[in-house]
């Protein structure tokens, strides 16, 4: 499950899109303004971020400005009342990724949204590829080795973050951040439980854990563990 950080003052339109999202699989935050979204920023990290660029206290634009100054490269796709093409050009020289003219069709923002998923390096066509392991985000649909795998959501929620970012290494509070809602009371025991329920399931035959423990640091998945296809590498 992609998370998304909504960052919207106007309450109905944002309580909108967070519904529409949702019920497409998204894991939802919304920031009401610029300030609370940088601090939504330094607590966790995000998949995408849908960025207004008017904003009481913080506009979008500077938000953008601090976000990319910092050195991150999360995919940003800011929402806009400005039709002018320099403007639009402000923006993608600015840092943005992509962005959306007030008003906007909710189908086409998710259209935008998967795009900018896609853009991993591991993804094929919506599917996200490592070794002879195959997740399917939008039909939540895992094979490994063309064989079904049927996972829980939280277990294919943290299938699909560790898919998007194969042999990085993450602290289980880093992970949580991205794969539990930042106001969810699950602690680190809900974590290790939904690893090693996934671990057992991914490890159909007898080689080594898919997602390795690095002693001291986090937990990785380890593309070098997989067999790959020819047709796949």
């Amino acid at each position: 499950m992609a998370k998304i950080l909504l960052v919207e003052d106007d309450y109905a339109s944002a309580e909108i899109v967070k519904t529409w999202l949702s019920a497409q699989r998204y894991d939802v935050e919304i920031a009401r303004d610029g300030a609370e979204a940088l601090e939504f920023l330094r607590m966790a990290e995000f998949d995408v971020i849908l960025l207004d660029f008017n904003l009481p206290h913080v506009s979008g634009f500077n938000v953008l400005k601090q976000f990319r100054g910092a050195g991150n490269s999360t995919p940003v796709i800011m929402v806009t009342a400005k039709s002018a093409i320099a403007d639009k050009e402000a923006l993608l020289d600015g840092g943005a990724d992509d962005y959306l003219t007030k008003p906007y069709d909710l189908n086409e923002l998710s259209a935008r949204i998967r795009v900018q998923l896609r853009k991993s390096a591991n993804s094929v066509s919506g599917q996200l590829v490592v070794g002879n392991l195959v997740v399917f985000p939008e039909q939540m649909r895992v094979t490994k080795d063309g064989l079904s795998i049927e996972l829980l959501p939280k277990e294919f929620s943290l299938l699909e973050f560790f898919m998007r970012n194969p042999d990085k290494v993450f602290s289980a509070e880093a992970i949580m951040s991205r794969v539990w809602s930042l106001d969810s009371e699950s602690g680190t025991n809900a974590f290790r439980t939904t690893l090693t329920r996934l671990r057992r399931k991914l490890n159909l035959k007898d080689d080594e854990s898919l997602i390795e423990t690095v002693h001291g640091a986090g937990y990785r998945l380890n593309s070098n563990s997989m067999n790959y296809d020819s047709k796949l590498s």
